[in-house]
């Protein structure tokens, strides 16, 4: 049977879990992007930005934690049943819960998202599809590959003039929140966008908004950015800007109308989430919830360098007919200051903006350098609930939650901080304790640990390794014990079958 304790308070707050899709981590401009997001600004200046805020790298990976508050279990494409997710652990405490937007975690049962807690569903059971049309075959994948799409489970194989997945999912995130108010349950929603994923799509008039803007290329833009930081003052130490990524190639060189094509429709896509997070947000204030429902937004990993299909200029970016990707240069420069990006455990791959507005609790137009992970949302709906976790799901006893609840640090105090957080995929590999990070990066040669001290170099310029190799051994120790317990990577193992350029 569930344990279960909650306040019988009808105050109990609403949740809203927003996340974007390979975003970059200075996309928007609370964390310095050039993409207007005024609705996200909002969100911020209404609340608090963390500056030292943790995903897993990789889209499955980084939903089976958001959704568990775990560590990823050996392959992370699932949340194994012994293991609640947020779904089944906020249902039992009392409150109605939906997920509209992506799952990638199982299209079978039992691991289906109306399996695993979800009252309501309504979205895409894979990685990525056409965002005018889901059940157009991908063309890069042998044979074509057509996308899982539907509501509950129930498939939806036709689309009508004028869909576009980021408003759909809006839409139905709209109409599920509207039918749970009038209920006496508070409510949790997942609204999990696609965007700014591939395939690039997004209604012209979007992308027209962002044209030529981006043809002093992906380093002027990255400068850009990293001033706009500064003078936002993002960071009360301003971390250097780190060096080109040995993935970018010149833009000199480059087809320069097409890659500003390309960004732009990239920038339309955001642009376009943030247009219907404000619909979402006026929704709220028309029910007349807006004060009592928290809204928090993250992003799933760091942009992405993947080029699927290649690099084919003759293939026009935001076509409903194209599949288009941005590519390793505008992929890496969307994580300015940091190195790499998606797929990757350097901070450009796992850091995420993450804001949280709650009107009342949360200080307004603050930010915090606290260190947090996605392991930490699940409980920290859970304390805002009222609620204990799970003892027993799905007929096995759970385990303990790994994260620890962010509750404090919304209220503007200062929590413990994780004894230790690990990263692996692909056979990159890290382990973070307070300020020292030690990383293997299967990119670098030769491939080696690497030690960086995140206090005074959060973009990983300066390898200590060399200098401190007692601390190497007792943070590489940490992290084979980790590994062994969920099953991931050992440093220097084979890379796993999911590796770079999937469509996670």
């Amino acid at each position: 049977m569930a344990s279960t304790a909650w306040s019988a308070d009808a105050t109990r707050p609403n949740i809203i879990l927003m996340m974007a899709d390979d975003m970059g981590f200075s996309c928007i401009s609370p964390y310095g992007g050039e993409i207007q997001t005024p609705n996200l600004q909002k969100l911020a200046d209404g609340g608090v930005k963390f500056t030292q805020f943790y995903n897993n790298a990789k889209c499955t990976t980084t939903r089976a934690s958001l959704l568990s508050g775990m560590y990823p279990r050996d392959s992370g494409n699932s949340i194994p049943n012994g293991i609640a997710t947020i779904g089944e652990q906020m249902r039992a405490a009392g409150y109605r819960t939906a997920l509209c937007g992506k799952w990638h975690l199982g299209s079978k049962a039992p691991q289906r998202p109306f399996d695993r807690g979800f009252d309501e569903f309504y979205g895409l059971m894979d990685g990525c599809c056409n965002f005018f049309n889901p059940a157009q075959p991908d063309p890069d994948a042998k044979g074509g590959k057509v996308r899982i799409f539907g509501q509950n489970d129930e498939l939806i194989t036709e689309f009508p003039p004028g869909f576009y997945t980021t408003d759909a999912f809006t839409d139905h995130a709209i109409k599920t929140i509207k039918r749970f108010h009038g209920e006496s349950k508070p409510f949790f929603l997942h609204l999990a966008f696609t965007c700014p994923h591939y395939p690039l799509h997004a209604p012209a008039e979007d992308i027209a908004k962002y044209r030529g803007k981006y043809k002093a290329g992906w380093e002027a833009m990255r400068v850009a950015r990293y001033e706009r930081q500064k003078a936002m003052g993002l960071w009360d130490k301003m971390p250097a800007l780190s060096g080109t990524d040995d993935k970018a190639y010149a833009f000199e060189g480059a087809n320069q109308d097409w890659e500003d094509l390309r960004m732009a429709t990239y920038a339309a896509m955001v642009d376009r989430m943030d247009q219907n997070i404000g619909r979402l947000m006026k929704s709220l204030e028309e029910l007349g919830i807006a004060d009592n429902t928290i809204i928090m937004f993250l992003s799933d990993n760091g942009g992405c360098s993947e080029e699927p299909g290649g690099r084919d200029d003759t293939q026009q970016p935001g076509l409903v007919s194209t599949y288009t990707a941005v590519g390793p240069s505008w992929g890496w420069a969307q994580n300015a200051p940091f190195r790499r990006y998606k797929s990757w455990v350097n901070e450009g791959g796992i850091s995420t903006p993450f804001i949280v507005r709650w009107p009342g609790h949360v200080k307004p137009n603050t930010k915090s350098n606290q260190v947090g992970h996605i392991i930490d949302v699940l409980p920290t709906c859970l304390e805002v609930a009222g609620a204990k976790p799970l003892a027993e799901v799905h007929g096995e006893k759970t385990q303990p939650i790994e994260g620890s609840s962010l509750a404090s640090v919304l209220h503007g105090e200062t929590r413990s901080a994780p004894k230790e957080l690990c990263w692996e995929w692909s056979g990159n590999c890290a382990v973070r304790h307070g300020q020292w990070k030690l990383v293997w990066d299967t990119a670098a040669k030769p491939v080696k640990w690497e030690l960086y001290d995140l206090e005074s170099d959060r973009t990983e310029l300066h390898d200590l390794a060399a200098t401190k190799p007692e601390l190497v051994k007792e943070l590489s120790d940490a992290y084979t014990r980790w590994a062994k317990a969920t099953g991931r990577k050992l440093p220097g193992a084979a890379k796993n079958k999911k590796g770079k350029g999937t469509s996670d």
